[in-house]
């Protein structure tokens, strides 16, 4: 059967020029990164971000509504944000001189901001061209907090299923609300009846049931948790404590929740919250999986964390990178992503950008279900990402489609990962001849 070429992520409408106010400053958010020109083929592509969205929308709601016109609204299957609604001309093509949003073994979800990447995501993970493709809630995250934001992808899991979008305390960015119009959850008996689930600060529409969770922080986490397990009626299989001072460190935790519902709880440096400590008094039984170095979360605080829970492992690495590909490999009993060898999906993002994590968390729960790895250069691959890729590269001897696949989605625009970055992620991915008669 011969297959149209296009990139696989052809019909996803784009979310990502809508502009978002920007994102609240934070004490230990880290620094933006120094801005980089845009090629003039990617600011042309981006000029059809919005439209695409608006076609988006107005085909979906559209093709739901009850007038005496009955019109068929295509599906946007699978094109990442930043295509636009149609694939890109071969003019533009030819501009750009690679494939910028869609390789042979990648995909981008290239939203300049927070916002249009979780927007994109969510589509992405619930096209919403059918009521069987609608998520049944979704979770609006206050941009201004990075941490409720990673832990609110728990709520993404079974039986909840609710992506993340991001808002701000003082309206919600034009992707946002795209994305939650063209999705138009219902609510469900597995949320509680929830349409939207608020968290923090995050602004909400008026006209959808919310449940909101008022704190952030390592009190707003803990709130989380209680809401997860209120709506799953169970305690959790393990829980995850990451650094609060380091989101470098907690970013991998997000897509472990998403794909998991293992909540996500916070500990400084030296001291654990009130409120961690609280949950984990409440579950002294269940496994508790420390994620960062002693420089991110000390001893003493894995040992406090001992004297209330019965088991205690620490899952490390030296540096952001290194940490993420440790968690990525590491398993024990039903915990841990145990991913040692090819045939996986992955996700990309960019270590400085810690609302990137809770925005691609979707992609870990769906598709091609895989953990977060790090990269902290937007120029250059890390070594150790270069040679975890190589570990799990995929092969074959005698014939590729009964192959084992890699498939690795990069978050953000080129600001985040950059074009060549991405080639060289599709080429460490990229099933390999192994030996074998020709």
């Amino acid at each position: 059967m011969a297959f149209e070429e296009r990139p696989i992520n052809a019909d996803l409408p784009s979310v990502a020029s809508a502009e978002a106010p920007p994102e609240k400053a934070e004490k230990t958010a880290p620094a933006k990164r120094r801005r980089q020109p845009f090629p003039t083929a990617l600011k042309a592509i981006a000029g059809l971000f919005l439209l695409a969205v608006v076609f988006l929308v107005a085909a979906i709601l559209g093709g739901r509504g009850g007038g005496s016109e009955s019109t068929e609204s295509p599906a946007p299957t699978s094109e990442a944000p930043g295509a636009g609604a149609q694939a890109p001309t071969s003019q533009t093509s030819d501009e750009l001189g690679y494939p910028a949003f869609a390789t042979a073994n990648t995909t981008r979800v290239g939203g300049g901001d927070a916002a249009s990447t979780a927007a994109g995501v969510a589509l992405a993970t619930y096209p919403s061209s059918e009521p069987s493709q609608q998520p049944a809630a979704v979770t609006l995250v206050d941009a201004g907090e990075w941490r409720t934001a990673i832990a609110a992808a728990a709520l993404m899991a079974a039986p909840v299923g609710a992506p993340v979008l991001v808002s701000e305390a003082g309206g919600m960015p034009d992707a946002t609300s795209a994305a939650l119009s063209a999705m138009d959850p219902q609510g469900s008996r597995a949320t509680g009846g929830a349409q939207v689930f608020a968290i923090g600060a995050a602004d909400s529409p008026d006209d959808m049931r919310t449940h909101r969770v008022k704190a952030g922080g390592a009190a707003g986490a803990a709130a989380i948790e209680a809401l997860r397990e209120k709506l799953t009626g169970s305690p959790p299989r393990h829980i995850v404590v990451v650094p609060s001072s380091s989101p470098a460190f907690a970013m991998p935790a997000a897509a472990w929740a998403a794909r998991s519902g293992d909540p996500v709880l916070f500990s400084g440096p030296e001291s654990l919250p009130k409120p961690t400590a609280s949950v984990l008094k409440a579950d002294p039984k269940t496994p508790v999986f420390v994620l960062g170095p002693s420089t991110a979360i000390s001893s003493a605080v894995v040992r406090e964390i001992a004297k209330l829970s019965d088991r205690v492992r620490r899952v490390s690495g030296e540096d952001p990178v290194a940490n993420a590909i440790e968690f990525a490999r590491y398993s024990e009993g039903s915990f841990g992503w145990n991913i040692n060898d090819p045939g996986h999906g992955f996700v990309v993002a960019n270590s400085g950008e810690p609302l990137g994590a809770a925005a691609a968390a979707p992609l870990s729960a769906s598709g091609t279900w895989g953990p977060l790895l790090l990269t902290d250069s937007a120029d250059t691959l890390p070594s150790a990402l270069r040679g975890y890729l190589l570990d799990v590269k995929p092969g074959y001897t005698t014939d590729p489609t009964r192959a084992f696949y890699n498939h690795v989605w990069v978050i953000g625009d080129q600001e985040a990962v950059s074009v060549n970055e991405q080639a060289e992620i599709d080429e460490l991915a990229a099933l390999a001849k192994i030996g074998g008669e020709e």
